[in-house]
């Protein structure tokens, strides 16, 4: 994922030649105050040769980032009315959706959709701490969604459902907030080494492995890292990477990584030094990461889950 995504590919040509490889899918981001369903943007993804992932956010960013300039408590960032969960359920959007899904469905190719990613995070409306949003209704908005698509004959989605690692502060219980294994087709996790709120070093396996313990006591879906990075505040940047791909084949159920390819309050970017894009390209050399991906295989995938 870069900052520009399918918009300007400058940063994911850069990326390709730090690591040496090329990826396999991209992740790209929409909120549905400022944008339509525009075929471009997947088709620029999917004639490179990478699966569209789309992070289908319902809110208006714009606000979030007026909210965060004025220095607003993070809580206070997702408070978006016009966007509240109960309102998507109710069908308000619909006529929003609807030329989304028939837009998706005319595509011809697998497309990964990640809507409302990270609801176990109070920075997004779609949390169902904050915004008036209510216990329940998050799985309730996930369900019209995707019942809408299924109404519409859309059968080439795959549906991410994709919440934040745990941390001191985070909602119990993220069983509350999934849909249902009919309704889901890949589980994806965000979750980064960063120092900037301790000074302790964190693994892969550390960062993770709680929440996907908890993800796995109710759903055995394949999983996805949706978002990772790590920063280089004390130096130990191409050292996490080095771990994390040493630790990685221990994971038979994660079937992807997405690395978070930009530099936003930290720069998590493997472009950042020598020494880090060297890690990551010997990382990524392993035979095991040769390969290169399919309609079909994917759409297998999909169905015997």
């Amino acid at each position: 994922m870069t900052h520009a995504g399918p918009h300007d590919f400058t940063a994911t040509d850069m990326f390709i030649a730090a690591a040496k490889r090329q990826p396999q899918a991209m992740l790209f981001s929409s909120g549905w105050a400022t944008d339509r369903f525009d075929r471009t943007l997947f088709d620029r993804i999917s004639s490179r040769g990478m699966l569209p992932m789309l992070a289908w956010e319902p809110w208006d960013y714009r606000l979030g980032e007026a909210a965060l300039k004025k220095g607003l408590p993070a809580r206070e960032v997702g408070e978006q009315p016009r966007y509240r969960l109960s309102q998507i359920a109710r069908g308000d959007f619909d006529s929003y959706l609807r030329p989304w899904a028939e837009g998706v469905k005319s595509l011809g190719y697998p497309v990964a959709i990640r809507f409302a990613h990270e609801m176990n995070g109070f920075w997004y409306p779609w949390c169902e701490s904050v915004n008036g949003n209510r216990p329940g209704d998050y799985v309730r908005a996930w369900r019209h969604v995707h019942d809408l698509f299924r109404a519409a004959g859309v059968t080439n989605v795959i549906w991410v459902w994709s919440p934040n690692v745990r941390w001191d502060d985070s909602t119990p219980k993220l069983s509350t907030f999934y849909p249902g294994d009919d309704y889901v087709d890949w589980v994806g996790l965000s979750g980064y080494y960063s120092t900037r709120f301790t000074s302790d070093y964190a693994s892969f396996d550390g960062i993770f492995n709680e929440t996907i313990k908890e993800i796995r006591a109710f759903s055995s879906k394949p999983l996805v890292i949706t978002e990772t990075g790590a920063s280089d505040a004390k130096g130990r940047k191409a050292e996490w990477i080095t771990e994390t791909f040493r630790l990685l084949p221990q994971h038979k159920d994660i079937i992807g990584v997405i690395w978070f390819e930009v530099d936003k309050e930290l720069d998590w970017r493997i472009v950042s030094s020598p020494v880090v894009a060297k890690a990551f390209a010997t990382a990524v050399a392993d035979p095991r990461y040769q390969f290169s991906w399919s309609p079909d295989m994917l759409l297998r995938t999909k169905l015997q889950d």
